[in-house]
């Protein structure tokens, strides 16, 4: 039976190394009898972003094959003990990409993704080609805001190196570290699993030619944002925020790491995002849900540039829930967003 097993194990092919598992050396254990099946995946890898998806292949290729023992089938995945680095010439992706954005936030839930979204559909329908790299390693939102949730990127050898392919919807090409795992997994992560996945995700991904690449970088500060940051050359930054005094005080943190000597990131400014809400049944009426103007008195008080005010409109959460950006279907909504887009451009142009 363990041979049955091993015989199936090697009709998947590894996209890397388009060989069978078995071949490939990733099987590190089978044990099967008429009870159970208990299959031990091994990734030469630290993180292997293909391994989920192997591990989704090999449970549905052994449960089609052994339908009675469906219950029992088990199939786990393995981290091999990290190799020893070898001194190599670096190679990358990204030698097409003309401008890098990072998009930061003091804190989480200030709507960093939406804005990293919509800001994406604002240039493009400035005819720029854009990307994203969704870097959000603890909560990556690309993934549902553009209804890509069930991607599973392959690969393909160009000049024998393994390359990612991404997604690409309405014109805009998108790497997330949501393609690779779970919901349920994203919390788990150590560090140095996180940071070599991205590494991975910027280096061996098939951007192609792009005038800009978004960032769309975890909430906080850290050792993803540093990581981030010795990995690509960022033009600008741009720092998420909504009126109250609490996000607006973690803003303080985003800036300084930025303006670090040590980072010496130019900020292109503050997006004070859920600015006000105003009924449709009462155009003329400002509601500041939030508080009003605390980006904009930071900005000021800071010496950083305000790059806009982004109203509460329910088409943007609605088109975040739907996976189609609002600034693509919403008119009301793209005027805002064309407005930033163009600062950041303006700016860079300087």
């Amino acid at each position: 039976m363990e041979q049955r097993v091993k015989e199936l194990l090697n009709r998947i092919l590894h996209p890397e190394t388009q060989r069978g598992l078995m071949e490939s050396g990733f099987v590190a254990n089978v044990t099967a009898n008429d009870e159970k099946i208990t299959v031990v995946l091994q990734f030469a890898k630290v993180r292997d972003p293909f391994a989920p998806k192997i591990q989704r292949q090999v449970q549905a290729l052994l449960e089609e094959n052994f339908p009675a023992l469906k219950e029992t089938i088990t199939v786990i995945i393995k981290e091999a003990a990290p190799k020893a680095a070898q001194p190599a010439e670096k190679r990358t992706t990204t030698g097409e990409i003309d401008h890098v954005i990072a998009i930061a936030s003091g804190k989480g839930g200030v709507g960093k993704s939406t804005v990293t979204a919509n800001l994406a559909v604002a240039l493009r329908n400035m005819g720029y080609r854009v990307g994203i790299l969704d870097a959000d390693i603890y909560g990556p939102s690309q993934p549902k805001m553009f209804g890509l949730e069930g991607y599973l990127p392959e690969a393909e050898q160009v000049d024998g190196q393994d390359i990612i392919l991404p997604a690409e919807t309405m014109g805009i090409k998108i790497m997330s570290i949501g393609f690779f795992i779970k919901p349920s997994d994203a919390l788990l992560w150590r560090g140095a699993m996180a940071v070599n996945a991205l590494r991975q995700m910027i280096h061996q991904t098939r951007w192609g030619k792009l005038d800009f690449l978004l960032a769309d970088l975890p909430p906080g500060t850290g050792d993803i944002h540093l990581s981030i940051i010795s990995e690509l050359k960022i033009d600008e930054a741009v720092i998420v925020s909504t009126p109250q005094q609490i996000a607006v005080a973690d803003v303080r943190r985003g800036v300084e790491m930025f303006r670090n000597p040590q980072v010496n990131i130019p900020l292109a400014g503050i997006v004070e995002n859920m600015a006000w809400f105003t009924p449709e049944e009462l155009p003329q009426n400002r509601y500041y849900l939030f508080g009003k103007g605390g980006a904009r008195r930071f900005a000021e008080e800071n010496g950083v540039d305000l790059l806009g005010e982004i109203p509460i409109i329910q088409s943007i959460m609605e088109g975040a829930d739907n996976g189609t950006p609002s600034v693509s279907i919403d008119s009301r909504v793209e005027p805002y967003y064309r407005d930033i887009a163009k600062k950041i451009v303006d700016k860079l142009r300087k």
